[in-house]
């Protein structure tokens, strides 16, 4: 395995350091590396004041294990993540956590925080990385008439630590997918990464409430809790919910710490966060077995078959019955 400890940052400074640790050099606004680290495309660009992206489409040839430990905390990474096939994993604290179009494919994470990403060998990546000064982030925000009255508390370090992960929206994914259409580093290459860029953000900007926020301070050992207790909860899909007391304990946190922080990196709490995976591996049972809608309730240990048919049709607008005749 391949190991490279590296930093980001606004400023492109990172991208000779980062490009010696993956054995290769910088071509123009490419990082290229050798084939046996791996083949295809990495490139950077600087695309305003205080915003720049790192686009990724390569496949690995070699299991790289990447360690950010970034030097300055004046920013946050947005990192989109829509590999297919092969295997990214998010790892904090020996905590393992899939990534990709099909998991959690959407993060923000403040500079401030350590970050470990894995990516197997055979994987072909894409992602779209984009680095942003939180000053920045507030001319941003002061365009949401319900965020203006709450920037200056929402990118305060000492008062909040800007952290969700979560999954894009079907209208980034298109953006994403039109981008990738594009021939890296042609003629309009540089136009349509700007664009898409602006538009990524303004759409999280947009969908973005003031009360859905929760504003408080992360430390790297609270993050790791949170992150573990949902590897946790991942883990046991097919049991009951755990209480909340039982879920802060195992993490060395309050209940009232623990949900506030649970739903600040989630976005949701706790509960919702069990169910809503609960019902995607539902789905997922239900399109690639043979189980029965019962069998399918019972083994997720919904508490009735009548439940889990009601929870299914609020979750996906159909009922599970329905769900079937339509990929059969």
């Amino acid at each position: 395995m391949k190991e490279i400890k590296h930093h980001y940052g606004v400023e492109l400074d990172w991208v000779e350091s980062y490009a010696e640790q993956l054995e290769g050099h910088v071509e123009g606004n490419f990082i290229v590396t050798p084939d046996h680290i791996s083949t295809g495309v990495r490139y950077f660009l600087n695309c305003d004041f205080g915003i720049s992206a790192f686009y990724k489409e390569f496949t690995a040839n070699t299991k790289l294990h990447f360690t950010q430990e970034n030097k300055l905390d004046d920013f946050v990474g947005i990192y989109y993540n829509l590999t297919e096939v092969g295997q990214t994993t998010s790892v904090f604290d020996n905590v393992y956590n899939s990534i990709g179009k099909w998991n959690y494919n959407l993060s923000f994470i403040d500079s401030s925080l350590t970050h470990n990403y894995i990516v197997d060998k055979d994987t072909k990546v894409f992602t779209l990385c984009i680095f942003i000064k939180k000053e920045i982030i507030k001319v941003y925000l002061e365009r949401n008439p319900t965020l203006k009255d709450h920037v200056d508390q929402i990118v305060d370090p000492k008062q909040n630590t800007i952290l969700k992960i979560t999954r894009m929206s079907n209208e980034s994914i298109h953006l994403l997918n039109e981008l990738r259409s594009r021939e890296v580093g042609g003629v309009t290459f540089d136009f349509h990464l700007r664009g898409a860029v602006q538009c990524l953000l303004a759409e999280y900007v947009q969908s973005m409430s003031f009360d859905d926020l929760v504003i408080d301070k992360v430390n790297n050992d609270d993050f790791l809790g949170i992150v573990k207790s949902q590897a946790f909860l991942m883990d046991n899909l097919n049991r009951s919910f755990p209480s909340i007391t039982t879920l802060a304990r195992d993490v060395n946190m309050s209940g009232s710490k623990y949900k506030t922080l649970f739903k600040k990196v989630t976005g949701l709490t706790p509960n919702s966060f069990f169910l809503n995976n609960k019902l995607q591996e539902a789905k997922r049972l239900l399109m690639e077995t043979h189980l029965t809608i019962a069998q399918v309730s019972d083994e997720l240990s919904f508490t009735s078959h009548s439940y889990f048919t009601a929870k299914f049709k609020d979750f996906y607008g159909m009922s599970p019955k329905d769900f079937i005749k339509q990929i059969t």
